[in-house]
C-alpha cells in the first residue's frame, strides 16, 4: 500500500515539476526577450523575472533531490553532502519566500490606496521601498546561514564520537530535522509582511467598493479589477506560505512512523502542487504576459487543426 502510495505521489511531483518548469520558464522567456527587444524594463518585470529563476532552480532542486534520495540515499549521510544540501535549500528557499514577498510588496504599494503619510512616502519611493525590503532579506539570509553552519558543527561533533552506524544514522536523521526547523523561523517574517499585505488590500478593495456603490452593479471601474488581480495573486501567495509552513511542521512530526510519513507526503504533494500552479496565476494577473500566454495557445490550436 505504502509504494502504490508513493509511485501515486511520485507521479504527482513529475507533472508538478514539468508545470513548473513551463510556467516559470515562460515567464523568465518571454520577459528577457521583452527586455532585450526594448532595450529596458520595469520593475514588476524584474521581480517576476528573478521570482521565475528563483522557483525553476527549486523546482530542478525538488526534483533532482527526490531523485537522488532514492537512487543515492548514502550520500545525505556524508557530513559535506548534508551541509551542501542544507545551505542550498536554505538560499533555494529564502529567495523563493523573499522574492515573492517583494512582488506582493509592489502589488500592494501600487494599487491600494490611503491617506496614511507613511503609506503615501512608500507609495512614490517604491524602488526604495523594494530595494530596502531586499537588503533586509539578504541580512536575514546571512543570518540564517551562520546560525545554521553553527548548530550542523555542533551536531556533527556529537555524531562522530557515536562510532555505532545505527545511531550515527539515527543522528544524522535528527540533524536535518532540527536544522530544517530553523529554516521556517527566519521565513516567518516574510510570511507576516505578504498577510499584511493581504488584509491591507482587502481593507483598500473594501474601502474603494464603498466609495462607488452609488455606481451600477454592473458598473467595474479599472480600481476594482486591479484591487481583484493583485488580491488573486497575494491570495495564492499566502497559500503557499501556509501550505510551506504545514508542510515543514509535518516534515518534523512524521519522522518516526510510516503513516504520519504518508501524510508528509501528502502535504508536500500539495505544495510542490501549489508551488506549480503559482506562475500561471502571475501570468494571469499580468496584462502583456496573459496577452503573449494566449496568443501562443492560439497559434498552437491552429497549427494542430492545419
Amino acid at each position: 500500500m505504502v509504494a502504490v502510495l508513493e509511485r501515486i505521489f511520485s507521479i504527482f511531483l513529475n507533472v508538478d515539476f514539468l508545470m513548473g518548469t513551463l510556467g516559470n520558464g515562460f515567464i523568465a522567456l518571454v520577459n528577457c526577450i521583452d527586455w532585450v527587444k526594448r532595450r529596458k524594463i520595469s520593475s514588476v518585470d524584474q521581480i517576476l523575472t528573478a521570482l521565475a529563476i528563483s522557483r525553476i532552480t527549486m523546482t530542478w532542486f525538488v526534483f533532482l533531490d527526490g531523485w537522488i534520495s532514492v537512487l543515492y540515499p548514502a550520500l545525505y549521510f556524508t557530513g559535506k553532502m548534508l551541509r551542501l544540501y542544507l545551505i542550498t535549500w536554505a538560499v533555494i528557499n529564502h529567495c523563493n519566500l523573499w522574492l515573492t514577498t517583494i512582488l506582493n510588496i509592489f502589488y500592494f504599494l501600487k494599487i491600494a490606496n490611503f491617506s496614511n503619510t507613511i503609506f503615501l512616502y512608500l507609495k512614490i519611493r517604491i524602488k526604495n521601498a523594494i530595494l530596502v525590503t531586499l537588503l533586509v532579506s539578504l541580512f536575514f539570509l546571512l543570518l540564517n546561514i551562520v546560525v545554521m553552519k553553527i548548530n550542523y558543527d555542533i551536531c556533527i561533533d556529537d555524531v562522530q564520537r557515536n562510532v555505532s552506524h545505527t545511531s550515527r544514522l539515527y543522528n544524522y536523521a535528527q540533524i536535518c530535522r532540527f536544522l530544517l526547523f530553523t529554516n521556517p523561523m527566519f521565513s516567518f517574517t516574510p510570511f507576516v509582511i505578504s498577510l499584511t499585505t493581504f488584509l491591507l488590500l482587502i481593507f483598500s478593495l473594501w474601502r474603494h467598493l464603498k466609495n462607488v456603490q452609488h455606481n451600477a452593479k454592473e458598473y467595474r471601474d479599472i480600481s476594482t479589477v486591479a484591487h481583484t488581480r493583485a488580491l488573486q495573486t497575494v491570495i495564492i501567495s499566502v497559500l503557499l506560505y501556509t501550505i510551506y509552513f504545514l508542510s515543514y511542521l509535518v516534515m518534523v512530526w512524521s519522522s518516526d512512523s510510516q503513516e504520519k510519513y504518508l501524510i508528509f507526503l501528502s502535504v508536500w504533494t500539495l505544495g510542490n502542487g501549489a508551488l506549480s500552479a503559482h506562475p500561471f496565476v502571475l501570468i494571469w494577473a499580468n496584462r502583456r504576459l496573459r496577452w503573449v500566454f494566449l496568443l501562443v495557445i492560439l497559434q498552437r490550436r491552429y497549427r494542430l487543426k492545419t
